[in-house]
């Protein structure tokens, strides 16, 4: 996903497009990648987590080739749809296969590591996306993702085992709503699943508006932005570091509340440094680095307890989380390409609101759990 994120000025004035135009190839795959979390979770509880695995690399590796050979923008978005709707299969089973693994109590701790893990790549790849699309053209990028779906594909085959020891039964899309209707009854399913909901709300509307901001705002080159961003998920994996230290020591709920706190002051400071005058990347880029520690902190965590509420639909639970996730992020993403005035405000006052929620969803959550009501 973030590979391209230098690209879409480029691909903006290459198809002659407006700017929430161009944002499609970002936003509508972020919208597949909500659909595929919401399939691969039940189809993986019943058929297996390793033959979905490889099936969704398969159609990634496929969306990938149909963006390289797409002429207009309508097809580079819909294999920029195609290929994010087969990644997703990754963001699911990964957390999925770790809950097969490991138990409760060590479950949000190994989604920590698993989430540190899976920020480097994604940390280097605007820079390396900028990179490839200096020296070789904006479709570069995705002959380099095919030929890292390829190897993927290639450790999946020779070393990923299958985790699912109970295959739960599986019988088309009423009994898969049925079961997404049971996980909503719980209100504090909903209270993890949405606080993760907005934690990404935070991040994605970042990252979506970002390039155009360096460009329009800072007026500086996109491939810049590549350099400055490794900053933020710098910040985030600090996060996932907390979460491992002091799993052990501090109940999770409190370090929910602590992440979402760090977060909402990262934006807070952003505003202070911006509205003061200072036009430099650092005043945008360290402020939310600073908020993203706090998602660091919070998302792993609110992850795994919203996994843990219905283990014996590890996957669903996964899918379904991934699917509000991804899906209200894609919808934030578009909104703040609609709203972007040429300031940064729109973009922060998003930010703000998103991770203020996230806070009262965790409390919401948990308060109606512990007095036996609904959300």
């Amino acid at each position: 996903m973030q590979i391209l994120l230098p690209a879409v000025p480029i691909i903006k004035d290459t198809f002659q497009v407006s700017n929430d135009i161009a944002q499609l190839t970002l936003s509508l795959s972020m919208f597949a990648i909500a659909i595929g979390t919401l399939v691969y979770g039940p189809l993986s509880d019943k058929y297996g987590r390793r033959v979905i695995m490889l099936l969704g690399l398969v159609i990634t590796f496929a969306g990938s080739m149909f963006c390289y050979f797409s002429t207009s923008i309508e097809l580079l978005i819909l294999g920029r749809f195609i290929q994010a709707f087969g990644g997703a299969v990754g963001l699911v089973l990964a957390r999925a296969i770790v809950r097969d693994i490991y138990g409760a109590e060590e479950a949000a701790r190994v989604i920590a590591t698993l989430v540190m893990v899976m920020v480097v790549i994604p940390m280097l790849s605007p820079a390396v996306g900028g990179e490839l699309m200096n020296q070789f053209g904006w479709q570069s990028i995705f002959i380099a993702i095919a030929l890292l779906c390829i190897l993927i594909l290639m450790l999946t085959i020779n070393y990923l085992p299958e985790t699912l020891k109970e295959p739960v039964p599986f019988e088309g899309v009423r009994a898969m709503l049925l079961i997404f209707f049971r996980l909503f009854k719980s209100p504090a399913y909903c209270g993890y699943a949405f606080c993760v909901t907005f934690v990404s709300v935070v991040f994605f509307s970042f990252i979506s508006a970002a390039p155009e901001i360096m460009v329009s705002v800072l007026d500086r080159p996109p491939t810049e932005y590549g350099y400055y961003f490794i900053m933020v998920p710098l910040g985030f994996m600090l996060g996932n570091y907390v979460t491992r230290y002091f799993g052990h020591r501090l109940e999770l709920n409190q370090l929910i509340t602590w992440g979402g706190f760090i977060s909402v002051l990262g934006i807070t400071l952003a505003f202070i440094l911006l509205s003061s005058g200072i036009k430099h990347p650092l005043a945008l880029f360290a402020p939310i680095a600073v908020s993203v520690f706090g998602n660091g902190i919070t998302l792993p965590n609110a992850m795994a307890a919203a996994i843990n509420e219905f283990p014996n639909f590890a996957g669903s639970a996964s899918g379904l989380t991934g699917f509000l996730q991804m899906g209200f992020s894609a919808v934030a993403a578009q909104v703040v390409a609609l709203i972007f005035n040429g300031t940064v405000y729109p973009l922060l006052l998003m930010m703000f609101a998103a991770a203020i929620l996230s806070l009262v969803s965790l409390k919401l959550g948990v308060s109606a759990e512990r007095h036996g009501g609904v959300v």
